[in-house]
């Protein structure tokens, strides 16, 4: 389903102490939430995604049964909310893994991912009202351009903007593979990088208002720990890594 990159790591800094509980902000395919049982952890596990709830429902049956375990399905900035209605406060621990799993990369349906041809979805939440599709081909040339600059650093973000607007006139833009062709026309490869794939995070950013939820629940996440609990927030994007380090250092500063 999912394997994570950096268990080890995260185990070790977490410290996890028999019956100490903690929270998995991120569960994905469980394989965090596994190694917090493991070591004896209690773990409320969240995920905006189905698909994971459902998968590891089934997965990790002894756990939830005795107890040990419990999953929510939902975006985590709803964390406050979550963890009273669990009785989940005074945390040892929260983790959060940002980002996309394979899983999703690897379901074409999903429309994460050029690597296949499926619909320009990109919700995390099937749930949610707005998809890929519906910005790429609603949103005006600026708003393009702001949207891939911003949440994807991406210098060619005018060129790009005004290829999609000029394609769509054409037809509608309803495929990953559409997309992704459409950019790969004009912006030829460079590097190791498909010229789509910047575009590609910046839209699923967007879709799933990704960098607003973590600021809230961040803030969130400081209230429910102990005053020795750790935070862990593994970040692959320059935009998650600011806020993240900003909010540290706020924190910092009012102690």
């Amino acid at each position: 389903y999912h394997t994570p990159v950096l268990v080890k790591e995260v185990m070790a800094a977490l410290d996890v102490k028999p019956g100490g509980k903690y929270i998995d902000t991120t569960l994905g395919g469980s394989g965090h939430t596994q190694e917090i049982l493991k070591n004896g952890g209690k773990v409320l596990a969240i995920d905006r995604d189905d698909e994971a709830i459902n998968y590891v429902r089934g997965k990790l049956k002894r756990w939830i049964k005795n107890g040990k375990l419990k999953l929510e399905k939902a975006n985590f900035d709803r964390l406050a909310e979550i963890a009273e209605k669990n009785g989940w406060q005074n945390v040892d621990g929260i983790l959060f893994d940002l980002g996309i799993s394979s899983h999703q990369i690897d379901t074409p349906q999903r429309g994460f991912s050029f690597q296949s041809s499926g619909p320009l979805d990109m919700r995390m939440d099937p749930a949610l009202s707005v998809t890929a599709a519906d910005l790429i081909n609603v949103l005006s040339e600026k708003e393009l351009k702001n949207l891939f600059f911003k949440f994807g650093g991406e210098k060619k973000a005018g060129l790009i903007s005004r290829i999609i607007v000029k394609a769509r006139k054409r037809k509608k833009i309803e495929t990953t593979a559409e997309l992704a062709e459409a950019i790969g026309r004009v912006i030829k490869k460079g590097g190791h990088l498909h010229p789509a794939t910047k575009v590609f995070m910046a839209l699923r950013i967007a879709v799933n208002d990704e960098l607003n939820s973590l600021s809230r629940a961040l803030s969130q996440a400081e209230e429910l720990l102990k005053p020795s609990g750790r935070l862990l927030v593994i970040s692959f994007h320059d935009g998650e890594d600011r806020i993240v380090k900003k909010f540290i250092h706020s924190s910092l500063l009012l102690e």
